[in-house]
């Protein structure tokens, strides 16, 4: 699956974007000045991307990697 593919059915499952998912880390102090939090390891972002949004391991990794700059 491409990384398209994925962000595609991410949004489709959720109705948000990366940028969606980004503001509510940045209200979870995961994202501080538009930089991943140092302190935060991957495994808390996609544990919470998975209990709060029932995503799959994958997916929850592609959104972890528009957190670290990958584009759209």
């Amino acid at each position: 699956m491409s990384f398209q593919a994925y962000i595609d059915n991410i949004k489709a499952k959720t109705g948000k974007s990366p940028s969606d998912f980004k503001k509510l880390a940045e209200k979870k102090g995961f994202i501080v000045d538009e930089k991943l939090n140092p302190t935060i390891k991957a495994t808390e972002i996609t544990n919470w991307l998975k209990e709060e949004f029932e995503l799959g391991h994958g997916h929850t990794m592609a959104i972890f990697a528009t957190f670290k700059g990958k584009t759209e």
